[in-house]
C-alpha cells in the first residue's frame, strides 16, 4: 500500500516561544516518518550503509506550512511515494490533525554511494520494494 501513516504527538518541547510548532520541527518530524516507513519495509538504513556503501540523502524540499500545530495535538504523518526512478525518489509527506491539513511536503531523496556522495541506484531488492508499492495502487 502506497501510503505509511505513522502518529505523532505534540510535545512542548516542539512549540516555540508563541506555543505552537516551531516550523523546523516539521521537517524532523517527516524525517522521523520516512526512517519508520523504511523499518516498516524492512529497510534497515545501518544496513545499507554496512553492505552497500549507500546511504539516502534529502536531493530537494518545497514545504507548505498551511495551519498552526499546538501542544498536546494527536496528528497523523502521511507518506506516499509520488515517483520512482533508479537512484532516487520523490514523496509526498503530509500532516494531518483529524482533517485537517497542516502542512504538506514534498521530497526528493537521493541514493548515494559512500565515501564519494554520487549517485547510485537503489539494490535491486529495495528497488523492488518501492516499485511493489507505487504499482499495488495504481
Amino acid at each position: 500500500m502506497n501510503k505509511f501513516i505513522w502518529p505523532l504527538r505534540i510535545y512542548y518541547e516542539d512549540t516555540d516561544a508563541g506555543g505552537v510548532v516551531y516550523y523546523a520541527n516539521y521537517l524532523k518530524f517527516m524525517e522521523r516518518a520516512r526512517t519508520e516507513w523504511l523499518r516498516h519495509l524492512n529497510i534497515e538504513q545501518i544496513q545499507l550503509r554496512q553492505h552497500h556503501h549507500l546511504i539516502f540523502v534529502v536531493r530537494h524540499v518545497t514545504i507548505d506550512y498551511l495551519k498552526a500545530a499546538i501542544f498536546d495535538d494527536q496528528l497523523q504523518l502521511i507518506t506516499t511515494i509520488t515517483r520512482l526512478g533508479k537512484a532516487s525518489l520523490t514523496m509526498t509527506q503530509t500532516i494531518v490533525r483529524q482533517d485537517d491539513l497542516l502542512c504538506a511536503a514534498t521530497v526528493k531523496i537521493a541514493c548515494v554511494n559512500l565515501p564519494n556522495f554520487r549517485p547510485q541506484p537503489f539494490p535491486k531488492d529495495i528497488f523492488e520494494k518501492f516499485e511493489s508499492i507505487i504499482t499495488t495502487t495504481i
